[in-house]
Protein backbone atom coordinates (compact mmCIF):
# COMPACT_ATOMS: atom_id res chain seq x y z
CA UNK A 1 0.00 0.00 0.00
CA UNK A 2 1.43 3.69 -0.98
CA UNK A 3 -0.10 6.63 0.71
CA UNK A 4 0.71 10.73 1.02
CA UNK A 5 0.79 13.16 3.60
CA UNK A 6 -2.59 15.06 3.47
CA UNK A 7 -1.68 18.60 3.04
CA UNK A 8 -4.28 21.81 2.48
CA UNK A 9 -2.99 21.91 -1.16
CA UNK A 10 -4.93 19.13 -2.34
CA UNK A 11 -7.41 18.63 -0.19
CA UNK A 12 -10.46 19.62 -2.79
CA UNK A 13 -8.58 16.03 -5.01
CA UNK A 14 -8.75 13.90 -1.84
CA UNK A 15 -12.29 15.13 -0.75
CA UNK A 16 -13.38 14.15 -4.77
CA UNK A 17 -11.57 10.82 -4.20
CA UNK A 18 -9.75 11.97 -7.04
CA UNK A 19 -5.88 11.28 -5.85
CA UNK A 20 -4.35 7.59 -7.04
CA UNK A 21 -3.34 6.36 -3.53
CA UNK A 22 -4.27 3.86 -1.11
CA UNK A 23 -4.23 6.04 1.71
CA UNK A 24 -4.01 9.22 3.12
CA UNK A 25 -1.49 10.18 6.80
CA UNK A 26 -3.21 13.00 8.54
CA UNK A 27 -1.43 15.05 11.16
CA UNK A 28 -3.53 13.96 13.91
CA UNK A 29 -2.95 17.82 15.82
CA UNK A 30 -4.84 19.53 12.84
CA UNK A 31 -7.76 17.32 12.76
CA UNK A 32 -8.34 17.55 16.61
CA UNK A 33 -11.22 19.12 16.57
CA UNK A 34 -15.03 18.59 17.16
CA UNK A 35 -16.28 20.61 13.77
CA UNK A 36 -15.46 23.43 11.19
CA UNK A 37 -13.64 22.91 8.26
CA UNK A 38 -10.88 20.22 9.67
CA UNK A 39 -13.73 17.75 10.58
CA UNK A 40 -15.63 18.16 7.01
CA UNK A 41 -12.46 17.53 5.17
CA UNK A 42 -11.78 14.50 7.74
CA UNK A 43 -15.05 13.12 7.04
CA UNK A 44 -15.10 13.26 3.42
CA UNK A 45 -11.29 11.81 3.05
CA UNK A 46 -12.34 9.24 4.78
CA UNK A 47 -15.79 8.43 2.50
CA UNK A 48 -12.92 7.53 0.27
CA UNK A 49 -9.76 6.19 1.57
CA UNK A 50 -7.98 4.58 4.93
CA UNK A 51 -6.33 6.76 6.75
CA UNK A 52 -2.98 7.00 9.27
CA UNK A 53 -2.77 9.60 11.77
CA UNK A 54 0.43 10.72 12.49
CA UNK A 55 1.36 12.99 15.95
CA UNK A 56 4.15 15.23 17.04
CA UNK A 57 2.98 16.42 20.63
CA UNK A 58 2.68 12.65 22.64
CA UNK A 59 6.15 13.89 24.52
CA UNK A 60 6.90 10.02 24.69
CA UNK A 61 10.58 10.58 26.18
CA UNK A 62 9.61 14.03 28.27
CA UNK A 63 9.69 14.24 32.03
CA UNK A 64 6.30 15.82 32.18
CA UNK A 65 3.28 14.05 32.90
CA UNK A 66 1.56 12.81 29.98
CA UNK A 67 -1.44 15.29 28.89
CA UNK A 68 -4.42 13.85 29.60
CA UNK A 69 -6.85 16.21 27.53
CA UNK A 70 -4.79 15.26 24.68
CA UNK A 71 -4.85 12.21 24.88
CA UNK A 72 -8.82 12.05 25.71
CA UNK A 73 -8.61 14.21 22.10
CA UNK A 74 -7.02 11.67 20.09
CA UNK A 75 -8.88 8.48 21.79
CA UNK A 76 -12.06 10.64 20.25
CA UNK A 77 -10.41 11.24 16.54
CA UNK A 78 -9.48 7.69 16.36
CA UNK A 79 -12.81 6.71 16.95
CA UNK A 80 -14.06 8.86 14.50
CA UNK A 81 -11.70 7.78 11.58
CA UNK A 82 -10.66 4.36 12.72
CA UNK A 83 -7.21 4.96 11.55
CA UNK A 84 -5.09 2.49 10.33
CA UNK A 85 -1.99 3.19 12.61
CA UNK A 86 -1.84 5.65 15.08
CA UNK A 87 2.12 6.61 15.45
CA UNK A 88 4.22 9.36 17.02
CA UNK A 89 7.94 10.11 17.40
CA UNK A 90 10.45 8.80 19.79
CA UNK A 91 11.20 11.87 20.92
CA UNK A 92 10.90 15.20 23.29
CA UNK A 93 9.19 17.79 23.06
CA UNK A 94 8.14 19.57 26.03
CA UNK A 95 9.18 20.30 29.45
CA UNK A 96 7.73 22.23 32.48
CA UNK A 97 4.65 22.56 30.48
CA UNK A 98 6.59 24.41 27.88
CA UNK A 99 6.05 23.31 24.12
CA UNK A 100 9.62 23.23 22.23
CA UNK A 101 7.92 22.65 19.17
CA UNK A 102 10.84 19.99 17.81
CA UNK A 103 11.41 16.53 18.00
CA UNK A 104 13.99 16.25 20.02
CA UNK A 105 16.52 13.41 20.44
CA UNK A 106 16.92 11.32 24.09
CA UNK A 107 19.85 9.98 25.60
CA UNK A 108 20.28 6.18 24.43
CA UNK A 109 20.76 4.73 27.96
CA UNK A 110 18.80 1.89 29.67
CA UNK A 111 16.91 4.14 32.05
CA UNK A 112 15.38 5.80 29.39
CA UNK A 113 14.40 3.31 27.45
CA UNK A 114 12.32 2.08 30.79
CA UNK A 115 10.88 5.53 31.17
CA UNK A 116 10.20 5.45 27.35
CA UNK A 117 8.49 2.38 27.05
CA UNK A 118 6.65 2.67 30.26
CA UNK A 119 4.99 5.78 28.91
CA UNK A 120 4.05 4.42 25.61
CA UNK A 121 2.61 1.40 27.33
CA UNK A 122 0.31 4.04 29.31
CA UNK A 123 -0.54 5.54 26.38
CA UNK A 124 -1.38 2.08 24.23
CA UNK A 125 -3.49 1.04 27.77
CA UNK A 126 -5.54 4.39 27.54
CA UNK A 127 -5.72 3.93 23.49
CA UNK A 128 -6.29 0.46 23.62
CA UNK A 129 -4.17 -0.40 20.36
CA UNK A 130 -0.54 -0.67 19.40
CA UNK A 131 1.18 3.16 18.33
CA UNK A 132 4.11 2.90 16.12
CA UNK A 133 7.09 5.06 17.30
CA UNK A 134 9.15 7.04 14.89
CA UNK A 135 12.71 7.60 14.95
CA UNK A 136 13.65 11.21 14.47
CA UNK A 137 16.79 13.27 12.99
CA UNK A 138 19.58 14.33 15.10
CA UNK A 139 21.98 16.52 15.10
CA UNK A 140 24.12 16.51 17.98
CA UNK A 141 24.49 13.32 20.38
CA UNK A 142 24.84 12.77 24.39
CA UNK A 143 27.96 11.66 25.70
CA UNK A 144 26.46 9.52 28.15
CA UNK A 145 24.49 7.46 25.56
CA UNK A 146 25.25 3.69 26.07
CA UNK A 147 24.06 2.26 23.14
CA UNK A 148 23.80 2.98 19.22
CA UNK A 149 20.24 4.50 18.24
CA UNK A 150 18.98 1.32 16.47
CA UNK A 151 19.89 -0.52 18.93
CA UNK A 152 17.40 1.96 21.79
CA UNK A 153 14.77 1.67 18.87
CA UNK A 154 14.50 -1.96 19.35
CA UNK A 155 14.93 -1.81 23.42
CA UNK A 156 12.27 0.49 23.57
CA UNK A 157 9.73 -1.46 21.17
CA UNK A 158 10.57 -4.48 22.46
CA UNK A 159 9.94 -3.41 26.21
CA UNK A 160 6.38 -1.40 25.23
CA UNK A 161 5.86 -3.92 22.91
CA UNK A 162 4.57 -0.87 20.18
CA UNK A 163 5.42 -0.91 16.79
CA UNK A 164 8.13 0.99 14.69
CA UNK A 165 7.43 3.88 12.07
CA UNK A 166 10.56 3.74 9.96
CA UNK A 167 12.05 7.31 8.72
CA UNK A 168 14.21 5.98 5.47
CA UNK A 169 15.09 10.12 5.52
CA UNK A 170 15.81 10.47 9.40
CA UNK A 171 17.82 7.38 9.11
CA UNK A 172 20.57 9.10 6.17
CA UNK A 173 20.46 12.26 7.59
CA UNK A 174 21.12 11.09 11.38
CA UNK A 175 23.79 8.31 9.72
CA UNK A 176 25.24 11.58 7.97
CA UNK A 177 25.37 14.01 10.57
CA UNK A 178 26.89 10.96 13.39
CA UNK A 179 28.98 8.55 11.35
CA UNK A 180 26.97 5.67 11.65
CA UNK A 181 26.06 3.01 8.58
CA UNK A 182 22.76 3.54 7.95
CA UNK A 183 22.49 -0.01 6.39
CA UNK A 184 23.43 -1.46 9.81
CA UNK A 185 20.84 0.70 11.23
CA UNK A 186 18.28 -1.13 8.92
CA UNK A 187 19.37 -4.59 8.79
CA UNK A 188 19.28 -4.40 12.84
CA UNK A 189 15.53 -3.94 12.75
CA UNK A 190 12.91 -6.21 14.07
CA UNK A 191 11.11 -6.92 10.65
CA UNK A 192 7.68 -7.79 12.12
CA UNK A 193 7.52 -4.41 13.96
CA UNK A 194 8.11 -2.18 11.63
CA UNK A 195 4.68 -1.31 10.21
CA UNK A 196 4.78 1.92 8.02
CA UNK A 197 7.78 3.70 5.96
CA UNK A 198 8.31 7.50 5.70
CA UNK A 199 10.42 9.15 2.44
CA UNK A 200 11.09 12.62 2.52
CA UNK A 201 13.74 14.91 1.37
CA UNK A 202 16.43 17.34 3.43
CA UNK A 203 18.55 20.12 2.97
CA UNK A 204 22.24 20.80 3.42
CA UNK A 205 23.66 22.70 6.13
CA UNK A 206 27.32 23.17 6.20
CA UNK A 207 28.57 19.82 7.27
CA UNK A 208 25.00 18.61 8.25
CA UNK A 209 21.97 17.56 6.67
CA UNK A 210 18.78 18.75 7.69
CA UNK A 211 15.29 16.87 8.09
CA UNK A 212 13.21 19.70 6.17
CA UNK A 213 11.08 17.78 4.13
CA UNK A 214 10.93 20.27 1.38
CA UNK A 215 12.96 18.30 -1.36
CA UNK A 216 11.84 15.46 -3.39
CA UNK A 217 13.17 12.30 -2.24
CA UNK A 218 17.20 11.70 -3.09
CA UNK A 219 18.55 9.35 -4.76
CA UNK A 220 20.77 8.31 -1.39
CA UNK A 221 17.25 7.87 0.36
CA UNK A 222 15.72 5.74 -2.36
CA UNK A 223 18.76 3.25 -2.18
CA UNK A 224 18.25 2.70 1.05
CA UNK A 225 14.58 2.17 0.67
CA UNK A 226 15.52 -0.77 -1.40
CA UNK A 227 17.98 -2.08 0.76
CA UNK A 228 14.75 -1.86 3.63
CA UNK A 229 12.88 -3.74 1.76
CA UNK A 230 14.97 -6.79 1.09
CA UNK A 231 15.07 -7.33 5.15
CA UNK A 232 11.56 -6.01 5.66
CA UNK A 233 9.53 -6.55 2.88
CA UNK A 234 6.56 -4.73 1.68
CA UNK A 235 5.91 -2.72 4.31
CA UNK A 236 3.19 0.36 3.98
CA UNK A 237 4.86 3.05 2.36
CA UNK A 238 3.90 6.82 1.79
CA UNK A 239 5.94 10.43 0.94
CA UNK A 240 6.05 13.25 3.18
CA UNK A 241 6.69 16.82 1.91
CA UNK A 242 5.71 19.66 4.28
CA UNK A 243 7.30 22.61 3.06
CA UNK A 244 7.70 23.75 -0.98
CA UNK A 245 5.36 21.20 -1.87
CA UNK A 246 5.04 20.75 -5.66
CA UNK A 247 1.79 19.79 -7.93
CA UNK A 248 -0.19 16.36 -7.07
CA UNK A 249 1.32 15.00 -10.05
CA UNK A 250 4.77 15.38 -9.25
CA UNK A 251 4.45 13.63 -6.16
CA UNK A 252 2.39 10.86 -6.88
CA UNK A 253 5.44 10.54 -9.51
CA UNK A 254 7.67 9.91 -6.51
CA UNK A 255 5.28 7.65 -5.21
CA UNK A 256 4.90 6.11 -8.36
CA UNK A 257 9.36 5.32 -7.99
CA UNK A 258 8.30 3.87 -4.65
CA UNK A 259 6.15 0.85 -6.38
CA UNK A 260 8.60 0.91 -8.87
CA UNK A 261 11.19 -0.45 -6.44
CA UNK A 262 8.73 -2.49 -3.93
CA UNK A 263 7.65 -4.32 -7.60
CA UNK A 264 11.93 -5.33 -8.18
CA UNK A 265 11.75 -7.15 -4.84
CA UNK A 266 10.98 -10.22 -3.37
CA UNK A 267 9.36 -10.64 -0.17
CA UNK A 268 11.76 -10.80 2.85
Amino acid sequence: MFGLGLRPPFYEQAIRGKVAVDWFELISENFMVDGGKPRAVLDAVCEHYPVALHGVSLNLGGTDPLDEEYLDRLGKLIDCCEPLRVSDHLCWTRHGGHHLHDLLPLPYTRDTVAHVATRIRQVQDRLKRQILIENVSSYAEYAHSEMSEWEFLNAVAEQADCLILLDINNVLVSAHNHGFDAYCYLRALPAQRVQQIHLAGHSVSGPLLIDTHDHPVSDPVWTLYQLALQHLGAVPTMIERDDAIPSLDELLAELDIARRIRAREPAA
